[in-house]
């Protein structure tokens, strides 16, 4: 079902307009509208564009939520008013930034000392007195690497080269670690061969004293300690704002719930007359919750009044959507909003999707062991993960569970229970002027075509809901269900052996709908005294009629011919079952493999059964929405939800 919807309109004096969203807006279920669009005729409307007083405060959240876990989700802020809430972000925002300046030092020191660390690590085997390298005046020095493929042109040139000596500290996978020497005149010169040769330079502080290893050793102690204090400053931080969680979480929400109702404030408008300033406010709700609204402002003030519209007469604008069903058809409304959300007015499909969706499942893959399992397993899911294509997955479940009696079959055995109604490879039809057929292939057209004729009959009725006569003499509206009405008769008299109805009869449920489809254009110009524009001659025009009721007829047969499906996956179910059995040595009673069976019946399940769904779901789009569905409806957002 759809909620019916009225337009609501609340006009206070301008000063009360955050009484009106603090107390009101944000405790109903309304979605709004822009008040300026609305009322467009009114020039004296000015739109609201206050700065958000709160956006200061708002910035500061991210950085107080990375020292204290909020979970806002049980938390009540009705006891601190909103400038206890302030000045607790305030505060503790001014806190955390001045321990951030601390911080930032701390970190930064730590970091260098642990790059310099690094650094020396590889030179670590080398004897060699910093200090004295430190005190070179004619001589310069470059610790560094190079990558081991350039080694062996790297030796080469430091074995020619006069300028230069290299003292190798490790050697690597990847690189090869050293310090080159060179007089000072001749560096620049140097520096740009070893670059050539891919050496990487690495520099290192000066106030590192010792040989390299001592120096690695005070370095990296450095780091470690300067680690510890970065850390003890942080659980410094964490402590003080824990103390202050409960606190802080209230805070935190009053002020997101009072910034958020400041951004409504977007959508109201100022008007100015005789020296007042008001504000209107304006939007959707259901009508129920609108009734509560305007009962409520009634009994609590005086100055503002609040209008609501059920018969939409303020407003040029369509009305939102809001689905409304039982539980057990909840779930379904996920199909219906991936496709798009009936229009308000329009009739809402989910009911009929549920029930066709389920039973054509069930027909497809009736089984009662596997059924259970889609049945249990979906149920389990939707009740702890609220997932809606479980709940889908266990009303599936429950018809194959039924199909499964029906048709005798339990995890694909087909001799432990006897059929309620019929084997799906067995039973046969013998069918006027064709022979014999598959039952259950019967039966499948048979219940494609009662649906393809409920899908007409909700359309015509969309048709007379939305004044649309030209739907009404279309394919799908009553013309399209006299005709079709009158086949689906025809074939089932001669099913059952009895006699057609007289000839004129028939050629009028079939001709003269057919006639009318073809002449729906002239037909609507002559009711509705348009004239027609002139695209084609008269004889053109007939021939287009012609290949157009021969699209319409072969759109009939296809359509109706797509429902086979039902039949041929039900069939191919046992089929694929008795491969199952075969596999794992159950086939005529022998004894198999347990966890074959298991295996196998998991498989049949999770494959087949999605296989099946998508089918489903195929025949419910391209064959029954297709026929009477638009869902071009906007979905309802409340402003709070």
């Amino acid at each position: 079902m759809i909620e019916k919807m009225s337009f609501v309109s609340i006009t206070c004096p301008g000063g009360d307009l955050d009484k009106v969203i603090d107390e009101y807006i944000s405790k109903h279920d309304i979605q709004p509208e822009y008040a300026v669009t609305e009322y467009k005729t009114n020039e004296l409307l000015r739109p609201v564009v206050d700065q958000n007083p709160y956006r200061d405060e708002i910035g500061y959240l991210d950085d107080i939520k990375k020292y204290v876990d909020v979970d806002l989700k049980n938390v009540k802020c009705d006891d601190i008013s909103k400038e206890e809430a302030l000045d607790c972000i305030r505060i503790n925002y001014s806190f955390v930034k001045e321990s951030e300046e601390k911080l930032n030092v701390l970190e930064k020191e730590c970091y260098d000392a642990t790059r310099q660390a690094e650094a020396l690590r590889p030179f670590t085997d080398l004897d060699v007195d910093l200090d004295r390298i430190f005190a070179f005046k004619h001589l310069k020095y470059r610790f560094g690497r190079v990558p081991t493929e350039y080694g062996k042109r790297f030796k080469e040139y430091v074995h020619n080269s006069i300028e230069t000596v290299f003292l190798k500290a490790k050697e690597e996978e990847k690189y090869i670690w050293g310090i080159y020497f060179a007089p000072a005149g001749e560096i620049g010169k140097v520096d740009a061969a070893f670059a050539a040769l891919n050496y990487e330079i690495i520099k290192l502080d000066c106030d590192i004293h010792g040989n390299i290893a001592q120096g690695y050793k005070a370095k990296a102690e450095t780091a470690a300690k300067l680690e510890e204090e970065v850390k003890k400053e942080k659980d410094a931080i964490r402590e003080k704002l824990s103390a202050e969680k409960e606190k802080i979480a209230k805070s935190i929400l009053k002020l997101e719930t009072y910034s958020k109702n400041f951004e409504a404030r977007k959508y109201a408008a100022f008007l100015e007359q005789d020296g007042e300033k008001y504000a209107i406010f304006c939007g959707w709700m259901t009508t129920k919750d609108a009734k509560k609204l305007s009962l409520e402002i009634k009994e609590n003030e005086t100055d503002i009044v609040c209008i609501a519209d059920d018969k939409h007469t303020s407003t040029d604008a369509v009305p939102p959507t809001k689905l409304k069903n039982f539980g057990i058809f909840k779930p379904f409304e996920m199909y219906i909003k991936m496709y798009g959300l009936p229009a308000y007015g329009e009739l809402d499909p989910t009911m009929l999707v549920s029930l066709t969706y389920a039973f054509i499942f069930g027909a497809m893959f009736g089984d009662v062991g596997q059924g259970l399992c889609l049945l249990i397993g979906g149920f389990l899911l939707y009740k702890f993960k609220k997932s809606n294509l479980a709940g889908i997955i266990a009303e599936a479940g429950f018809f194959s569970t039924i199909f499964g009696f029906l048709f005798g079959s339990i995890f694909g055995f087909e001799d432990i229970i006897d059929a309620v109604w019929l084997r799906p490879v067995d039973a046969m039809t013998n069918v006027p002027f064709i022979g014999k057929l598959n039952t259950v292939f019967v039966l499948a057209i048979g219940l494609g075509m009662l649906i393809i004729l409920l899908c007409m009959v909700l359309n015509v009725i969309n048709c007379i809901k939305a004044k649309d006569y030209a739907g009404l003499i279309d394919t799908n509206g009553i013309c399209g269900l006299v005709f079709y009405g009158a086949l689906v008769l025809v074939i089932m008299l001669l099913m059952s052996g009895k006699a057609l109805p007289a000839t004129i009869v028939l050629v009028i449920l079939f001709v003269v709908p057919l006639i009318l489809i073809a002449f729906k254009e002239p037909i609507m110009h002559l009711l509705t005294k348009k004239k027609a524009e002139e695209k084609t001659g008269a004889v053109m025009f007939v021939v287009q009629a012609f290949f157009e009721l021969f699209e319409v007829l072969l759109s009939y047969f296809s359509n109706t011919l797509s429902f086979i499906r039902i039949g041929a996956f039900a069939v191919s179910h046992v089929s694929i079952m008795e491969v199952v059995l075969m596999l794992t040595g159950y086939e005529n009673g022998g004894n198999g493999s347990i966890v074959g069976l298991i295996f196998g019946n998991a498989f049949v399940i999770g494959f087949e059964g999605l296989i099946v769904g998508i089918q489903v779901l195929r025949l419910e789009y391209y064959e029954l929405f297709s026929r009477f569905y638009k869902g071009t409806g906007r979905e309802f957002k409340p402003y709070n939800g």
